[in-house]
């Protein structure tokens, strides 16, 4: 009897780890283009499982999260504007009672540097909030470091 309740507890926790397995429905890659000797562009781009999708940086107060981009001060480059991002997806959401942006299956974002140095890293963070049509996750944010030779 004893082996029988420890199967079957042994079988219950599994199934519950099963459960428990995070989702992860975005997927981040980084890349640098040189657009001369002193200024690159660095792509941040999300691909997105289907089903799911990402917010714009434009998201009117009260909204969900928007996605966001932080690069701290560097010796090597400079920012050059803001963080620039296709035309996103707007569409009126119930749960947030407004029309918000966002973007599905793929989206680059891209931010200019003015470089200072010959070879560098830019390094930022970037914070996001993905939703599909059931929920939401939590914001999550991401540290990066691009290359740029």
């Amino acid at each position: 009897m004893k082996k029988i309740v420890l199967f079957t507890l042994a079988l219950f926790f599994s199934a519950a780890a099963l459960q428990a397995q995070i989702l992860k429905p975005v997927k981040w890659s980084y890349a640098a283009k040189r657009l001369s000797k002193t200024e690159a562009v660095i792509l941040i781009k999300a691909t997105i499982e289907d089903g799911w999708h990402i917010y714009s940086q434009n998201v009117g107060e009260g909204g969900p999260v928007a996605t966001t981009f932080t690069f701290p001060p560097a010796k090597a480059y400079t920012l050059k504007g803001k963080t620039i991002e296709p035309k996103p997806i707007s569409k009126f959401e119930k749960t947030f009672n407004m029309n918000v942006s966002y973007f599905e299956k793929s989206v680059v974002f891209q931010q200019r540097v003015v470089l200072k140095a010959a070879q560098t890293a830019v390094k930022g963070k970037l914070e996001y909030m993905v939703c599909d049509d059931h929920q939401c996750l939590p914001p999550e944010e991401v540290e990066f470091s691009v290359p740029v030779k």
